[in-house]
């Protein structure tokens, strides 16, 4: 279970306090998202500017990192960088969504100066940002980017399992959401044919436990989710009961 954002019910998205409040109920995985800000900091947030999160008409590439820390953003929270957030959860893992090329840089140092490359997965829909953050980080867990993505749900649905590993030989994961161009991307042959490969797979953003119950029972390795309150006791009742 990777918990979407830190757990946002009751903290503002992707602050510090909403990863802690996920960690506390027990994730050990939490996915994010950076951009760069002026000062070339990788700062985490969704959004390449603040109005939905701060009701401002700016860009997080427009402010300083300092700057970005005193925005208000409820419950005492405002913007933290990758760095804080490796730091302030030292046995946590993060899936890593790079937004931007212009938080290359800060995400290739955060990661190196938290000494956290064997607890991070890099992720991008641009593959060219993700590939420059793994050529200075090899070895670095990573995710397939968009342009690679539907061919190689095709060819997993196809049980196409040379072409598939050929698409997926640089990646040790495919986060998919359940449904890409109008085909299914979880049925039994495609996860199975991920599998054979040696790739796991993840699914976002899935908030509905009875979904959740639907995708781990059709083998999926992840679920990406909002509501790690309600799939974490799902995944602890599954995992007692011997399923």
């Amino acid at each position: 279970m990777l918990a979407h954002r830190g757990l946002a019910l009751h903290a503002p998205e992707n602050t510090l306090l909403a990863f802690l409040h996920a960690v506390n109920l027990g994730a050990t995985h939490v996915e994010t998202d950076v951009h760069g800000s002026a000062d070339g900091v990788a700062m985490i947030s969704h959004d390449p500017d603040l109005s939905r999160m701060a009701g401002r008409d700016v860009k997080v590439s427009q402010l300083t990192s300092a700057e970005l820390r005193r925005v208000p953003l409820g419950e005492s929270q405002g913007y933290c960088s990758l760095a804080e957030a490796l730091d302030a959860f030292p046995e946590t893992r993060f899936n890593i969504d790079v937004k931007s090329a212009d938080a290359v840089p800060g995400t290739i140092s955060a990661i190196r100066d938290a000494r956290a490359e064997n607890r991070v997965l890099v992720g991008s829909f641009s593959a060219s940002r993700r590939l420059s953050v793994l050529r200075e980080l090899p070895g670095v867990a990573t995710s397939i980017s968009a342009a690679g993505a539907l061919a190689a749900v095709h060819a997993a649905r196809c049980g196409a399992t040379t072409v598939l590993r050929r698409i997926l030989r640089d990646v040790d994961a495919v986060q998919l959401p359940p449904r890409g161009a109008g085909v299914s991307t979880t049925s039994a042959r495609a996860i199975r044919s991920f599998h054979a490969v040696g790739v796991e797979v993840h699914i976002w953003t899935i908030n509905e436990p009875s979904e959740m119950e639907r995708l781990l029972d059709a083998g999926v390795d992840g679920i990406v989710t909002d509501r790690a309150d309600l799939a974490l006791p799902l995944v602890a009742a599954r995992r007692g009961g011997g399923r």
